[in-house]
């Protein structure tokens, strides 16, 4: 009887044993899921993280600044949001794209167009069309928005990867204040280098007009200088911000307490 008693508890420690060894092994299992779906692939396949976290202003080599309504003060961006009026957003069904002037100019008069001098400006491995100093037909974007790079080749096919947005939409512009500018006033922001940035083409095409309250760019370490970007331009223009639109702004900018205005100089 004692050796069968002894014969039974030994196999119900080596039971239990089993049963310690296969919970060890499934709790090993659950935590590399959890590392892998939160830290393992998605964080290497995702890229927002990974993005550039500024964009360039002005290359003083061939750019010059844009004379803007108002001086953009130095200094930290939350403050300088604190100064922008707080208003509700006024009616959009006049608003046209060519009460800014015609898309593209050379408003700096270096002899090349709004659009191409962003592109020069924002790419790397930059190649020009044949004959040409100003005309982009090739380069490589660390693109701000998504955190990928983005190749930009000009064709009827390709050119919309890379596309040049307007940091404060124009249609926000018009119902924040854009309005009340002189047509040569709006012609400056809509080609001002402050509020233009080079960026992958859907994305671009995704924020449309939206302000900062209804869309942020998914590199998380990029919206610090958007947000910045977006109170410089209002400053400059003097154009206003919702309540809604202030409040995301502060929460963006409260990440990053030492963020400064983005100014040409």
């Amino acid at each position: 009887m004692s050796t069968t008693w002894a014969a039974y508890r030994r196999a119900r420690r080596q039971s239990r044993q089993a049963w310690a060894l296969i919970a060890l092994l499934l709790a090993g299992a659950a935590s590399g899921l959890v590392w892998f779906f939160a830290h393992g692939q998605f964080t290497v396949s995702e890229g927002p993280g990974n993005g550039p976290s500024e964009a360039p202003v002005v290359n003083p080599g061939w750019m010059k600044p844009v004379q803007a309504v108002e001086a953009i003060p130095s200094g930290l961006a939350v403050d300088a949001l604190d100064t922008l009026p707080v208003k509700g957003r006024a009616a959009k069904d006049d608003y046209r794209r060519e009460e800014f002037g015609q898309a593209w100019l050379d408003v700096d008069r270096n002899g090349c167009d709004t659009r191409n001098d962003i592109l020069r400006r924002d790419l790397e491995s930059v190649e020009f069309t044949a004959g040409s100093t100003c005309k982009v037909a090739s380069g490589t974007l660390r693109e701000p928005y998504v955190g990928h790079d983005v190749q930009f080749r000009r064709g009827a096919e390709s050119s919309a990867a890379v596309q040049i947005d307007h940091v404060v939409a124009l249609g926000d512009a018009w119902q924040k204040g854009a309005r009340q500018l002189t047509p040569k006033q709006r012609q400056s922001l809509a080609n001002d280098p402050v509020n233009l940035i080079a960026v992958d083409g859907p994305a671009n095409v995704k924020k449309s007009a939206s302000d900062a309250a209804s869309w942020l760019p998914a590199n998380k370490r990029f919206r610090c200088h958007y947000v910045a970007r977006q109170v410089s331009v209002k400053v400059a223009y003097r154009l206003w911000v919702t309540q809604a639109e202030k409040d995301a702004m502060r929460r963006v900018l409260d990440s990053c307490p030492g963020q400064q205005t983005i100014r040409t100089s």
